[in-house]
């Protein structure tokens, strides 16, 4: 049994801290909000997803997780310190790492033995050097450390079940035996080991996301060209990922992406070329492209309600960026409900989880608590998350409760052709 500190029970922070319990290591999880702190010990989460509730409650009560608020109590004879805490774009695209170096001074600050520090947070590149200065410099006297990066490759949705089963796991550093140490420490997953430098492993992190970021976008402008030539991009996107130089997965035409790791990683990539004096054609082109659809998604239901929104009643099946998580960041949602609002759109939605998280971020979306309710009397449905409840709707009765039989499916879940024959006024994107 390993002693492990987490810092940050946000996303990464608290899964990553309920499955190294689960493995059978004490964990102290930090977090310096008291409210989540006390929240999470009485067993309520900060966020949702799949498995985590019943995890951390099961860790509970093993008494091999436990949170506080407190360095010293999380610190108390740990081995392993993760820094897992956000690092939100700022302004100009950089990754913001306040949070990141009040974390490594206050774990300076604390320390009383020989610790292994992990950033486990997206940062760019040089990070892990960065750390270690603002150790070096916050302790009170000297004690031996090592900086380590090992960068998250978690799907929201899906986070247990990717910890559990890595595809591998990236390990950097300058300092070979704690590499060894952290390698040892993920031995129990099962899952090939890359160990590297700080840097390169940084690397593989934003250069992972941004390549699958840019499958997404590749695979949407495709589609609009599949619309104009009459082919269909859920078959060209399954012919294509038979090649295994190419692969099936992020290649579902739609929405774009969003959420909490692709919007932040893409964005801080162009900014470090940018800063090194390099031109990243190719990040900024996939970042245009991802965010086109969702105006192009508001212009084409405008067309479909007859070529003007003001005063139509537009209901948005889906808020959340992706289905089984209740995550709101840079959610296609948003866009969309501004940009039908500004268009004199009155705009209703529902979502099986994320519309209390929406409801601060969207004020002038009303939320109704199933879809059905949201479709009476709407001159449009658009489908924004992929959520199979959605999949399996009465359609004939969605049909009879629209005040017009309009559904713009911007996942792709629905055929075209039954569409049509059911007598919608239907459009998905590169079909």
């Amino acid at each position: 049994m390993k002693q492990i500190c987490v810092v940050g029970v946000g996303y990464v922070g608290l899964v990553t801290a309920a499955c190294f319990a689960d493995l059978g290591n004490r964990v102290v999880a930090l977090d310096v909000n008291e409210q989540r702190v006390e929240n999470l010990k009485k067993g309520i989460m900060p966020i949702y997803e799949p498995g985590l509730d019943e995890l951390v409650k099961r860790n509970m009560k093993a008494g091999r997780i436990t949170f506080t608020t407190s360095y010293k109590d999380a610190l108390k004879g740990a081995e392993y310190a993760f820094i897992a805490v956000g690092t939100p774009s700022g302004s100009d695209g950089s990754a913001d790492l306040q949070y990141v170096a009040a974390a490594a001074k206050s774990i300076a600050e604390t320390m009383t033995a020989p610790l292994i520090l992990i950033n486990k947070s997206t940062v760019p590149i040089g990070t892990g050097d960065w750390v270690a200065d603002i150790v070096k410099g916050a302790q009170p006297k000297a004690i031996d450390f090592a900086v380590v990066s090992c960068p998250e490759f978690l799907r929201e949705g899906s986070a247990i079940g990717d910890f559990m089963s890595p595809h591998r796991t990236v390990i950097g550093s300058l300092d070979r035996d704690a590499a060894n140490k952290v390698a040892q420490l993920h031995l129990p997953l099962r899952a090939p080991i890359v160990i590297t430098d700080l840097r390169t492993a940084e690397m593989i992190k934003y250069a992972s996301n941004a390549f699958l970021a840019t499958k997404i976008s590749f695979i949407n402008e495709l589609a609009d060209l599949c619309e104009r030539v009459g082919a269909d991009v859920k078959e060209v996107a399954a012919g294509m990922g038979y090649d295994a130089r190419i692969g099936r997965h992020f290649l579902d035409a739609g929405l774009g992406w969003g959420g909490s790791c692709f919007p932040k990683d893409v964005e801080a990539l162009a900014f470090m070329a940018k800063e090194k004096g390099l031109n990243p054609k190719i990040l900024n082109s996939v970042m245009d492209v991802n965010y086109d659809r969702r105006k192009e998604a508001v212009k084409a239901v405008e067309q479909m309600v007859g070529g003007s929104l003001k005063g139509k009643t537009i209901g948005l099946l889906g808020l959340a960026f992706k289905p089984n998580t209740d995550d709101m960041r840079d959610a296609p949602s948003i866009t969309i409900a501004e940009e039908l609002v500004e268009a004199g759109a009155k705009i209703r939605a529902y979502d099986p989880v994320a519309m209390e998280v929406a409801r601060p971020i969207l004020p002038a979306v009303d939320m109704f608590d199933e879809p059905y309710k949201l479709a009476e009397g709407c001159d449009a449905l658009i489908v924004v998350t992929e959520w199979n409840e959605f999949k399996q709707l009465d359609l004939e009765k969605v049909k009879n409760i629209l005040k017009s039989p309009i559904i713009y499916d911007g996942r792709n879940i629905y055929e075209p052709s039954r569409m049509k024959e059911m007598g919608f006024t239907y459009r998905a994107i590169g079909r």
